[in-house]
């Protein structure tokens, strides 16, 4: 199965703060299981031989990365973060660019506090997408009833959850594409939260993958908790 998979490049913005984490250092560089949460992050696209390369956008002042094993990495870029997401997956897919990669390779970008990416969902994203004319992004289907709520927090209307799904990531796109899409949102000034929100922006319509729902974005200290029990558990 490897071998019919494409190759691509990984970004990583791992530039913000976390501030929700209400942590001593950025919730990135917060130890689960004897490595960072980056350095989990990385490693399942370190490990995989499709990999071309990876970028990873850091805050210009960030004295934690230098102190990873992983930041000798030959295959590992390091750019300087943006203000936003957008404008550090922006800066990575330039540099990539200067790295001599064509507008039609294909590029994965994922959350750097996601540490808990499987590798049978990372094949399944590659292999749908791989002839997929605009690309897509791993999503897990609502499970909660969901309601809409006004400016008082009282309840306007249950929304229909068959609809409804949970963006994840990585999320896939080619390179020239999610480029075009990510500049002219920001020239735009677009509300831009992911890489599949400017390509919808930009017209294009990303294809869901559904992947497993424990593919957990740290945000809050409960979130690392759970990860952390789970993976006592596992051992």
């Amino acid at each position: 199965m490897i071998q019919s998979l494409p190759a691509f490049w990984a970004v990583i913005p791992a530039a913000g703060v976390g501030a929700r984490m209400a942590a001593d250092r950025p919730k990135q560089y917060l130890q689960l299981g004897g490595r960072t949460i980056l350095e989990h992050s990385l490693g399942c696209f370190l490990d995989h031989p499709a990999l071309k390369g990876l970028v990873v956008s850091l805050a210009i002042d960030d004295p934690y990365w230098p102190n990873l094993a992983c930041a000798s990495d030959p295959r590992i870029q390091r750019v300087e973060g943006g203000a936003e997401r957008s404008g550090s997956v922006l800066n990575a897919l330039l540099h990539l660019h200067a790295l001599g990669a064509d507008d039609e390779d294909w590029v994965l970008v994922h959350d750097a506090a996601r540490p808990n990416l499987a590798r049978d969902d990372l094949d399944k994203l590659l292999s749908e997408l791989a002839d997929d004319p605009v690309g897509g992004l791993l999503a897990v289907p609502a499970r909660d009833t969901l309601k809409r709520i006004d400016k008082h927090g009282r309840v306007v209307e249950t929304v229909d959850r068959s609809v409804i799904w949970q963006a994840y990531t990585p999320q896939m796109f080619r390179l020239g594409a999610l480029h075009r899409a990510l500049a002219d949102s920001l020239v735009a000034d677009a509300v831009i939260t992911d890489e599949a929100s400017a390509m919808e922006w930009s017209g294009l319509a990303p294809r869901l993958i559904e992947g497993r729902s424990d593919n957990l974005k740290v945000t809050r200290p409960e979130d690392l908790e759970w990860l952390r029990q789970r993976w006592a558990n596992r051992r």
